[in-house]
């Protein structure tokens, strides 16, 4: 067997959501309120799909997603389709800058195990059929670790965190191997959780663990995840600090964290925020391994429109590129545009604007 090796990430990528429209929230309340059908709703969905695949190639981008227009959360329609797992509604939602979030969350209920009819994987394989051979079709799930934020744990189930651990990381390894076999080569882990390490207003929720330990749990479920993926399946993870409709949900740099899991994480690439002073120096960066995974530095935001000073950006990879060689970095807005089916508050129109620009500065940084 041939195996072609996807060069993900590229020196101009993106994180994966992006705004929905009009007319999908107007399926998605139609739905709700029982005026269409589920059928109905995916015609939509596909058709708006369709064509936001033809705009990210027109704006010159080699992975494209599908928006997450399938989606009402970045994590919780992934997660909540598990075994083990289910969707609800807490009492409260997150904080992000003084603001609450919509309240949904999932929570554990059973053994955690991956559902060989999980409905993501259908979805990809549309997918890959609308993106066709014009571009990288680039497929994001949450990490593992999100699964240890606040409220999730169920330790009437679990009460041995290492043996939740192992049912996660099983659950993962399925997850994996049945992307890769609808034909998945670049995916991508989202995990708010790991940066959330790092961060000293980030609360620890399990008992008799320290940050440190923690750190190294994380660690050993995303590299046992990994442990024998398919050599031709890229596999990055992007680290946010949260994106709840242009707000955030902590600061802090990614000190504590990098010379544990951006020292020994075995994954093809890192998504790093660094769109504004909560991120910190380039200075961690420095434990980047020489000639290991690929840094994509988020240097441009998805939380406005307003389109970056071209020279500052180029100073800041200059910056970078003290810690980690230019050749080992890429651009690409910090987060999506949408985590959630809310968006952040800019334009369609701003938005494409925003990714053909980034195509543009990088190819004078790297062309």
């Amino acid at each position: 067997m041939t195996i072609t090796l996807t060069k993900a990430p590229f020196r101009a990528d993106h994180v994966g959501s992006l705004l929905r429209p009009d007319n999908l929230h107007q399926a998605r309340k139609d739905f709700k309120e029982g005026t269409i059908s589920q059928i109905q709703l995916r015609e939509v969905e596909t058709k708006e799909i369709k064509r936001i695949v033809n705009k990210q190639i027109e704006v010159g981008l080699q992975a494209v997603t599908d928006g997450e227009f399938r989606r009402r959360f970045w994590h919780t329609d992934f997660l909540e389709h598990l075994n083990g797992l289910e969707g609800y509604v807490p009492e409260t939602g997150y904080i992000f800058d003084g603001i609450e979030t919509e309240k949904y969350n999932v929570r554990n209920t059973g053994k955690i195990s991956f559902n060989p009819d999980h409905p993501f994987v259908k979805d990809f394989i549309e997918f890959k059929d609308i993106v066709g051979d014009r571009a990288i079709p680039k497929q994001t799930i949450p990490s593992p670790n999100q699964l240890f934020e606040k409220g999730i744990h169920n330790s009437e189930i679990y009460s041995d965190i290492e043996e939740y651990a192992d049912d996660i990381i099983k659950a993962y390894q399925d997850a994996l191997q049945a992307f890769y076999d609808a034909g998945v080569r670049y995916l991508q882990l989202d995990d708010v959780y790991i940066a959330g390490l790092s961060s000293d207003n980030f609360q620890l929720v399990e008992d008799g663990y320290s940050r440190e330990q923690l750190i190294e749990l994380a660690l050993r479920i995303i590299n046992e995840v990994l442990e024998n993926k398919p050599e031709d399946l890229v596999v990055t993870t992007h680290l946010c600090r949260g994106n709840y409709q242009s707000t955030w949900a902590f600061e802090g740099s990614y000190a504590q964290i990098a010379p544990t899991l951006l020292a020994k994480e075995k994954v093809d690439g890192f998504f790093l925020e660094y769109d504004d002073d909560r991120s910190g120096s380039f200075e961690p960066l420095k434990h980047i391994p020489k000639d290991g995974p690929q840094v994509v530095l988020g240097v441009f935001t998805s939380k406005n429109g307003e389109l970056e000073d071209k020279e500052a950006i180029k100073a800041r990879i200059k910056d970078a590129s003290q810690y980690v060689a230019l050749e080992q970095l890429c651009i690409s807005p910090q987060c999506g545009f949408a985590s959630t089916h809310h968006g952040n508050k800019l334009t369609e129109e701003q938005q494409w604007e925003k990714l053909k620009y980034i195509v543009d500065v990088a190819k004078e940084i790297w062309e």
